[in-house]
């Protein structure tokens, strides 16, 4: 079997299986008002590494339906203009076990999309699957990456189609953090301190969270493109496009946070905001 190892260093999430499992049985639920654990069909969780933004991760992801045969994990980190990436491999590794890919639906996707197959090292899925393995033992995988580009709404309604094709059971979960502000990262049209986290809590982010809730993905791509609020727009979308072929119903802000969040009292020069929205 030709298994894809991982990529990230040690730090990102844990790397023992009791760890993994004891920081996930916790967060193995959803509690948002109106919406019933498991039965999403799509949800955009941050990835960043787990100590920041891994609990509001895990709400996006226990929000989806368990009884699927696949589950999509679309990450981005691309620019507009490159094809969507995938996975070649057999499974992927994971400290809980590995996880095998769907080679059928890749191979109908990577022709349907022209796809490319990905090469890179990149956070944006890796990060997520042990959590994949722990909610979803059964499952397949399939790891995708989407560009930021209007065609990334369209590649989500052609999983959906593909799906149903094979006769098969998915679930999407797209993998994007929201804004990156500070020094650190050359943004800063707020200054620093309570303003600046401020502004973009009840701001730049709420913006971003509107146009996704509002299922317009021009909108999110504008929001994007002006605000500099979305780091992997392109997997956003493809969640949109999956959730709007099922007809799977407005978007849900499940848990927003910032990594300002987990420096006590003082607020950091730099932070990143995460969401956890369902579909």
């Amino acid at each position: 079997m030709n298994l894809r190892e991982s990529c990230l260093p040690p730090g990102w999430y844990p790397q023992k299986p009791d760890e993994i499992r004891q920081f996930l049985a916790i967060d193995a639920r959803d509690t948002a008002s109106g919406t019933t654990a498991g039965t999403a069909q799509a949800a955009i969780a941050p990835h960043a590494g787990w100590y920041y933004s891994g609990k509001i991760a895990a709400r996006a992801m226990a929000s989806l339906n368990r009884n699927i045969e696949t589950l999509v994990v679309i990450g981005g980190h691309l620019p507009a203009g490159r094809p969507p990436l995938f996975a070649m491999e057999d499974a992927v590794s994971t400290p809980l076990g590995a996880m095998t890919i769907n080679t059928a639906l890749r191979a109908v996707l990577y022709q349907t999309l022209g796809g490319a197959e990905d090469r890179f090292p990149d956070n944006t899925v890796e990060v997520l699957l042990p959590m994949a393995r722990f909610f979803f033992p059964n499952a397949s995988l399939l790891w995708l990456r989407l560009p930021a580009s209007p065609a990334s709404f369209d590649a989500g309604k052609a999983i959906a189609a593909a799906s149903a094709g094979l006769q098969q059971t998915t679930a999407v979960l797209a993998s994007a953090d929201l804004t990156h502000y500070g020094p650190h990262y050359r943004f800063t049209p707020k200054g620093t301190g309570a303003e600046a986290l401020r502004w973009v809590q009840e701001v730049n982010d709420r913006r971003f969270i509107d146009a996704v809730q509002s299922g317009n993905p021009a909108a999110v791509l504008e929001r994007d493109e002006t605000d500099n609020s979305c780091c992997s727009t392109g997997a956003v979308l493809g969640a949109m496009g999956f959730a709007a072929a099922l007809n799977a119903g407005p978007a849900r802000l499940l848990e927003y946070g910032t990594s300002a969040g987990k420096s006590g009292t003082e607020i950091p020069d730099s932070f990143v905001g995460y969401a956890a929205i369902t579909f």
